[in-house]
Order: C-alpha cells, then sequence, then structure tokens
C-alpha cells in the first residue's frame, strides 16, 4: 500500500482505540443523571464503570492468544461493530441491570480493541517510523482518557445522558466505516501463547511498571469516578458548569500527555516520578482550596496536567522493558489498567457510601505516595545494579536499567 494510505490506517487505529476508551468513561461525566434516572445510589451507578473495566483486563490477554493467525483487520472491525450495538444498548436501557449488560459487552470490546491495536504500529509503516505510529495509537487512549468525560458531559447536559451513549454509537460507526475503507489486511503466523506470557511476568522491569500501573490508575479513578459530585457538592459549582469544568481538565490532560510524551521518551523514570508527585499534590490542593469555585477549577486542570501523562508515560516504559514482545506487554499493560479503573472506581463507590466524597481524595493520595515510593526505591535499585555492573561484578538489575 502506498505510504499515505499505511498511515491512514494507523489514523483509524487511533481512532478505534479513541472509540473504544471515550465508549468507557463516559459514565463519569453522567453518574449523577444516571443514578436519578435508573433510581440508584451514586455509589451503584459506579459500576457502569468498573463492571467493563473487570472484563476488559480478562479480555485483553484473552483475545492476544486465541486470536491465533486471525486477520487482525476482521477482528478490529468485528469489535467495532459490537462497540456499537454497545452503545445502541447502552442508549436505550430501561434499567441498571439492561445498562450493565451492555456494558459488559463494552468490556469485551476493550480489551480487545486496545490489546490488539497496540501492536499494529509494526506492521503498518517502517521501522524508524514505528515510535511515531505507536504514538498516534496510543494518543488515541490518552485523548480519550482526558477527553470523553468531558464530551459526554457536554452532550449529557445538552441533550441527556442517553444521547451520549448514542452519539458515540454513530461515531463508533463511523470509525468501522474507515477501517473498512482503510485498513489492510493484517494476516499473522501466529499469536502470543500463555508461556510467553508467563515468561514476561517474570519480568522485573515490567512487573515494576505494571506495580505502577495499578497504583496509579487506581488512586486516580477512586477519586474521579465521582469528580462531578465532587464538583457539585464540595466545590459548590452549579450543574451547567460541569460540562466546561470537564473540557478544561481535558485541554490541561492533552498538555500533560504530549508533555509527558517527549520527556518519557528520554527520561522514563524522571517523568512517572513527576506524575506520581503531581498526583499526589492534587487530592491536597483539592482538600485545602477546593472548597470554593475557583481553588476547585484550579484543583481540577492541575488534575488533568498530572493525568494526562500516565497512559503515555506507563506505555513507554513497558515498550523499554519488553522491547521484543510489545503484544504480550501491551496486553498485560491493558489488563493492569483496566483492573486499576476498576479497583478504583469500585472502591471509591464505598468510600463515597461510606466516608462521603472528601474520603476518595484521602485515598487517591496515598496510592500515588505508594507509587512515589516504588519509583524511589525503583531508581535508588539501578543506580545500585549500574554501579555493580561498572565495578565489573553482576548487575543484578538489569532489568531496570533497561527499562529506565
Amino acid at each position: 500500500m502506498a505510504a499515505r494510505s499505511l498511515w491512514l490506517a494507523v489514523g483509524a487505529a487511533s481512532l478505534a482505540t479513541f472509540s473504544v476508551v471515550t465508549t468507557e468513561m463516559l459514565p463519569v461525566g453522567l453518574l449523577t443523571p444516571i443514578a436519578d434516572t435508573m433510581r440508584v445510589s451514586t455509589g451503584s451507578a459506579g459500576l457502569t464503570i468498573s463492571l467493563p473495566a473487570l472484563l476488559a483486563a480478562l479480555f485483553a490477554p484473552l483475545v492476544v492468544i486465541a486470536s491465533g493467525g486471525m486477520d487482525r483487520r476482521k477482528i478490529l472491525s468485528g469489535l467495532l461493530g459490537l462497540l456499537v450495538i454497545a452503545n445502541v444498548g447502552s442508549a436505550f436501557a430501561p434499567g441498571l441491570g439492561w445498562l450493565l449488560a451492555a456494558r459488559v459487552l463494552v468490556g469485551f470490546c476493550m480489551g480487545g480493541i486496545w490489546a490488539i491495536a497496540g501492536g499494529l504500529a509494526a506492521r503498518l509503516v517502517p521501522h524508524g517510523a514505528v515510535g511515531l505510529a505507536t504514538s498516534i495509537i496510543f494518543g488515541g487512549v490518552a485523548a480519550a482518557s482526558v477527553m470523553g468525560v468531558p464530551l459526554g458531559s457536554l452532550i449529557g447536559e445538552l441533550a441527556g445522558w442517553r444521547w451520549a451513549f448514542a452519539s458515540m454509537a454513530v461515531f463508533s460507526a463511523l470509525v468501522l466505516a474507515l477501517h473498512l475503507a482503510v485498513m489492510p489486511a493484517l494476516p499473522v503466523a501466529s499469536s502470543a501463547s500463555a508461556r510467553q506470557f508467563g515468561a514476561q511476568l517474570a519480568n522485573r522491569g515490567l512487573r515494576t511498571g505494571l506495580l505502577l500501573t495499578l497504583l496509579l490508575v487506581t488512586g486516580h479513578f477512586t477519586a474521579f469516578t465521582f469528580v462531578r459530585p465532587l464538583l457539585l457538592s464540595v466545590s459548590g459549582f452549579d450543574a451547567q458548569w460541569i460540562g466546561a469544568l470537564l473540557f478544561a481538565y481535558g485541554l490541561a490532560g492533552i498538555a500533560g500527555n504530549f508533555l509527558a510524551g517527549i520527556a518519557a521518551a528520554q527520561r522514563t523514570v524522571p517523568t512517572l516520578t513527576a506524575i506520581a508527585l503531581g498526583l499526589l499534590l492534587t487530592p491536597a490542593l483539592f482538600l485545602a482550596v477546593g472548597g470554593f469555585p475557583i481553588g476547585g477549577s484550579v484543583a481540577l486542570v492541575a488534575w488533568g496536567l498530572a493525568y494526562g501523562g500516565v497512559s503515555v508515560g506507563l506505555m513507554t516504559w513497558m515498550m523499554k522493558a519488553a522491547p521484543g514482545h510489545v503484544e504480550v506487554a501491551t496486553a498485560l499493560y491493558v489488563a493492569v489498567f483496566n483492573i486499576g479503573i476498576s479497583l478504583g472506581s469500585w472502591a471509591g463507590g464505598q468510600i463515597v457510601d461510606g466516608f462521603g466524597l472528601t474520603g476518595n481524595l484521602f485515598a487517591a493520595g496515598g496510592l500515588a505516595a505508594a507509587a512515589l515510593l516504588v519509583l524511589t526505591l525503583y531508581a535508588s535499585l539501578g543506580k545500585q545494579g549500574a554501579k555493580a555492573g561498572s565495578d565489573g561484578k553482576p548487575a543484578k538489575c538489569s532489568a531496570q536499567v533497561r527499562a529506565k
């Protein structure tokens, strides 16, 4: 295929990841109206986030293992078709049970699309352009992570939460049409095996990256799943301001994504250390000044700036830790990332129902502090390993040094 057509295929893969992650994130900005419509508690409505995330964690490695030699174009097209159905089902769900059933389908699509799309860059563009293509594909994840919530909230404010899901159904259908038009055939001789997954779990650098993913993502979603009621009840904003506030959060997040992406390519550990520090300080800022509209808006923008770099920073870590097994590393990363979303949104719901909204901020700060401690220990062990190697002795921390 012509080079231009291949880059169109890269763009289509990026839009696929954007579609599925945005669909996953939509309820975050719509929890209050969903809970009111379904006549359930805000914590119960949080299941619309935790359930698909948990299933995505299960399906990501299974899809990679089970796909075998199946054409990846067919897999992605089929998953996008299911995503359209899931969004239509969410839009017309008469009760929470039906909505959760549709969200189960979202979880299946999430795990499959993200895991398969993550390994496509090397198959679509020349070797020298793989880094850029990977950044574009995962840029869809980053953009959706920071823009999915404000987009859903804006549509929900203008037309109701059901129209947010209906809009994503239309958008996903357009992305499917684009895939069918520009994505080339992508047959493979074999797929990753369970043994390869087990071997990579012995990779110390990869394990550390997965632990950081769990801590940072869980901490973020413990509090952010309930950002709408937090802004309404704690900061005192009127409902009509929520969409604009979350849009400002999204813009800050995109800026954070580009800043972290540029920095992480050269200095991955310091970049993630700065992100963890930002996610530690943001809840403290919210607790200190978030009780007023101006303070709450400043804290929210700082939150977006800090979290915007999480997905690209962690993915850069994974690719450096397992450069020869990117598809396996991507599937494990997707699994743990979604476990973090599920665990965070579930735990956040329990904390909200039992201790109130500010309790989530303390929990989020504590998990960010744990991630900062892991990074500090990791950097220390990496320096010790490098010193041992320079002294002519065996360097026991080669995985850490390589990932750094």
